[in-house]
């Protein structure tokens, strides 16, 4: 848009053809002076015209009323008058009643740093409101022009196959200003132009974003970090959000306005296709995993390969991760993942939860993924696909039993088997199986808990669980047989051994 057609004062003072001249330099005016928006010309020689003003536009004047007087205060109060009303600038009318610019109302401009330009005899009043006019609505066409080739050139990127991606590239090129799109976790998933605004900034946002989609109400909100202003836009229906867009501009005219309401609305039914999209791919996965329990991976490669680009080469670690890793951040995390490193990550969702499966020689993904979202996962042996029932057994096995935040059944394992009864029933059926000794004792003090301990630690060898107790080898032997007896068993076999010293084991 030419300078001429834009509404300021300094345009319409280089009309062409209207010969307006300012009355003093304009190093002499406030900053920015000549560069406001003229919303209108009005004229009028009331010596107090500001009752029948409004803000921001350009007065006229012949000056009859100041005739008859040289008070530089009439002067003086005339211009501080229009400036507290928000007149922008003053136009007087020379050779109509007098030849020049009153020298005193220069003054008053002067020291009130208020525009006063020289409107000359050939230059009716009603021209130069005609020329702002016409500038106003040149301005008004070109951004209905602006924003009509907007609306068309966004929708156009929205049919591209990266739709959501290059509907904000070109929200962000039509503004001239930084777009960003925040995942439902608050974190910044898109921007353009990529780094424009700095990781201070970023972080601040985010912080605000998170915020906005915490209290999960539909709504558009203005803040400002640091010297830049920024709009946020949220997506999707009020309690189910699916984002925020954030806009690095202040407040936006009508037309930009309309052209982001269009990305929003583009934006928001992009994301629902792709939840229904997100849907469908979760249950593909969670098929391809059910297909792999069969320990035959043959329909889960197919699929794999055709979808994901395969599954991670043999042997393999299979992990299964506990609660917090349900929500739609760790999904969207995890499919970036698998798209960054195709045939490298394979996840889904069983009866038990996520269930990760990778190359056992290349599992940071897993510690990636604990770290980020404080998820606990428990981890298999290396495996091949023939045994992944087993793998995934162990994985829950370790998320269960171990207590790193990223559990490893090699770990557990290396505990023993005994370690893995060590439960709340474990020990309800141990409690149950030295009852009668423990009771026997209490009455008695026989020490039969102790006598029977020390016997099966010692091998069942009597004269050492007798060198360990202090006692007589037969005082041993007749504890053990008394405790045969209230048990109801006989502790001759291994059978009845073992039993007794897993009790044993998990009570204190």
């Amino acid at each position: 848009m030419a300078d001429a057609d834009t509404p300021t004062l300094r345009a319409l003072l280089a009309r062409p053809g209207l010969r307006l001249q300012l009355a003093f330099d304009e190093s002499e005016l406030a900053p920015g002076a000549l560069d406001q928006p003229v919303r209108w010309v009005h004229n009028s020689d009331l010596l107090d015209p500001t009752p029948f003003l409004s803000d921001g536009l350009a007065l006229l004047t012949t000056g009859t009323q100041f005739v008859g007087t040289d008070d530089p205060s009439v002067f003086s109060e005339y211009v501080r008058r229009l400036t507290l009303r928000g007149v922008l600038a003053l136009g007087f009318g020379t050779e109509v009643v007098r030849a020049g610019v009153p020298p005193l109302l220069i003054a008053a401009c002067r020291s009130a740093r208020m525009p006063l330009f020289e409107v000359p005899y050939r230059t009716p009043f009603i021209a130069v409101a005609r020329a702002n006019a016409e500038a106003i609505a040149a301005q008004a066409y070109a951004r209905r022009s602006w924003a009509l080739a907007a609306q068309r050139a966004i929708a156009l990127a929205a049919l591209r196959p990266d739709g959501l991606t290059a509907t904000l590239a070109e929200l962000a090129r039509q503004l001239d200003a930084w777009v960003g799109l925040f995942d439902t976790a608050g974190h910044l998933a898109n921007e353009h132009p990529a780094g424009a605004v700095d990781a201070t900034t970023a972080a601040l946002l985010s912080t605000e974003v998170a915020g906005v989609l915490r209290r999960g109400v539909r709504t558009g909100s203005a803040l400002r970090i640091g010297d830049t202003p920024f709009t946020l836009q949220t997506l999707g229906r009020g309690g189910h959000l699916r984002g925020v867009i954030a806009i690095a501009a202040g407040e936006l005219d009508q037309e930009g306005r309309g052209v982001v309401t269009a990305v929003i609305a583009m934006a928001g039914l992009a994301l629902e296709q792709n939840e229904g999209i997100a849907r469908a791919r979760t249950l593909m996965r969670a098929g391809v995993l059910q297909s792999l329990l069969s320990d035959d991976p043959t329909l889960a490669r197919r699929i794999a390969r055709d979808l994901w680009g395969g599954l991670p080469a043999a042997p393999l670690a299979v992990a299964a991760a506990g609660p917090g890793a349900e929500g739609d951040a760790v999904t969207e995390w995890l499919e970036l993942r698998a798209d960054e490193t195709p045939g490298r990550l394979f996840f889904g969702h069983g009866d038990g939860g996520l269930v990760l499966v990778v190359p056992a020689d290349d599992d940071h993904v897993l510690d990636a993924l604990a770290d980020r979202f404080d998820v606990r996962l428990g981890v298999s042996l290396p495996a091949a696909y023939g045994g992944f029932a087993r793998a995934l057994t162990e994985a829950e096995t370790a998320l269960r039993r171990g207590t790193p935040r990223v559990a490893r059944f090699a770990e557990v394992a290396a505990s023993g088997v005994l370690n893995a009864l060590d439960t709340e029933a474990g020990r309800a059926l141990a409690h149950a199986a030295i009852e009668p000794l423990v009771r026997q004792d209490a009455a008695e003090g026989s020490a039969l808990v102790e006598t029977v301990r020390a016997w099966l630690e010692h091998d069942a060898r009597f004269d050492a669980a007798a060198a360990a107790l202090g006692v007589h080898r037969h005082t041993v032997r007749a504890r053990v047989a008394q405790a045969q007896r209230l048990l109801g068993t006989d502790l001759g076999t291994f059978a009845a051994r073992a039993e007794l010293w897993a009790a044993l084991r998990l009570l204190p």
